[in-house]
């Protein structure tokens, strides 16, 4: 990625995507210093230097997950409907704790694998090139 520090590889092989978007792990050393906070990427990792605002995650993680969890949410709360007949109140109590748990804790799992399978393949932004010839 552009502005990542050129550093010597660490001794050991990185860590491998899913592992580093579950633990937060650096995709260069294997530091866990991924996060600032719950879902908000540090801005360079404290061990190895490597600039993760070089790097570009973007909204698709979220868009997907929105999508996926909110069908099975929606499948949870008609299946619970159908099957128990529960008043209002319960579904009103239990299905906005459990929609923010499992977005927030997949949004940072689902950013953490994006941003390491960027590094390892070394994702750049597109580019035309332009033909010497047609100038």
């Amino acid at each position: 990625m552009t502005g990542a520090p050129e550093i010597d590889p660490p001794a050991s092989p990185p860590p491998a995507i899913v592992e580093a978007g579950l633990k937060g792990l650096c995709p260069r050393c294997g530091a866990p210093t991924l996060f600032a906070g719950m879902i908000r990427f540090a801005s360079r990792c404290r061990a190895c230097g490597l600039d993760y605002d070089a790097f570009n995650v973007g909204d698709g993680p979220a868009a997907l997950l929105t999508l996926v969890i909110g069908a099975l949410v929606s499948i949870g709360a008609i299946t619970l409907e159908l099957t128990a007949h529960p008043p209002v109140w319960v579904h009103v109590l239990l299905w906005p704790p459990i929609t923010i748990g499992l977005v927030i804790g997949a949004l940072r799992v689902a950013k953490g694998m994006l941003i390491a399978s960027e590094y390892r393949h070394r994702a750049r932004e597109g580019r035309i090139v332009e033909d010497r010839a047609e100038r």
